[in-house]
């Protein structure tokens, strides 16, 4: 097939296959939590927008984890929707929607990873550098932080993205329940060599590079920990640090288990169903475990329930 005409053609999404019984208690389920991951990511946004008070390193950098989460439930959970209510034969979707809603999956995450490890530099410093923090965590650190947690993850998704759509191709569907780099590139009969080299060193780099970097933040701050006679520093060390590992250890659970379950061509269904969930426990854990933690946001959020109860 042209690879022109192809880009201008349709695929065919495979999506779950499950009973239409099933699919309508999914849609329920799914839409569900798709609504309270957006009123509460939003809400958090809101909040600490509006509060100069959480205008603050923390709070600031915090800000891009439910952006992230928006973004990696909004490009995959409307259409998984609407596949849901839709026949088998008929979930198509145009090509380039498909390589749009794959780089967004790659980027939503490559961010969460990248976002996670600027959030441990910001509590190393906090703790282990306190007198030194106001002067480390400045303005322009904080762009640089924020410009690198994103620019590396669009850099090497689009890379990622870009070696799959340079093929040309001679099948139009997507075996899978949404579109990703493993989906387009298997749509060619050319030598993807290059496309596994690349996805399988960019895997093993990201997560060896997170893992890395968190065990070494956790273990100094450790140290610092059981050096520190400050029993109540420690204490909000500890329930700081105890929270951000929490949202960390749900994201290696959840990114881990579809990856595992790839290799194993008898859990096919079961991959589908844990690729949904990373898009869905994380972002609806996150405001949760996170947002509401943190001292400063949790009393604003009951000031604010406080205030619409007592207006009533």
């Amino acid at each position: 097939m042209d690879n022109l005409t192809f880009r201008n053609s349709l695929v065919l999404v495979e999506g779950l296959k499950i009973t239409p019984q099933s699919s309508q208690i999914a849609f329920v389920i799914i839409l569900i939590a798709f609504i309270f991951i957006m009123v509460s990511n939003i809400g958090i946004l809101i909040q600490i927008s509006a509060d100069k008070n959480l205008h603050q390193p923390m709070h600031i950098l915090f800000c891009h984890l439910p952006v992230n989460d928006i973004i990696g439930s909004a490009v995959m959970i409307p259409r998984l929707l609407k596949d849901l209510l839709t026949d088998h034969s008929e979930r198509y979707t145009t090509y380039v929607e498909c390589v749009i809603q794959a780089y967004f999956i790659h980027l939503y995450g490559t961010t969460c990873h990248t976002v996670l490890m600027i959030m441990a530099f910001d509590r190393y410093v906090a703790i282990c550098n306190p007198l030194r923090y106001p002067t480390i965590m400045t303005n322009k650190m904080m762009v640089k932080l924020s410009v690198a947690a994103w620019g590396v993850a669009v850099v090497l998704v689009g890379i990622l993205i870009g070696l799959s759509v340079r093929l040309s191709h001679c099948r139009s569907v997507i075996q899978n329940h949404f579109c990703d780099n493993a989906s387009l590139f298997k749509l060619s009969c050319e030598n993807i060599l290059i496309n596994n080299v690349y996805g399988l060193t960019f895997t093993v780099v990201l997560f060896t590079t997170s893992v890395g970097w968190m065990l070494m933040t956790y273990i100094r701050i450790a140290l610092v920990c059981l050096k520190s006679k400050n029993k109540a520093a420690n204490s909000k060390a500890i329930k700081t640090c105890t929270t951000h590992l929490a949202v960390y250890v749900i994201l290696l659970i959840c990114g881990f288990t579809p990856i595992v379950l790839h290799r194993f061509s008898e859990y096919v269904e079961e991959r589908k169903l844990a690729s949904i969930m990373f898009h869905v426990i994380p972002p609806g854990l996150n405001p949760i475990i996170y947002g509401l933690q943190a001292k400063e946001i949790r009393q604003r959020l009951f000031k604010l329930f406080r205030h619409k109860i007592n207006s009533k």
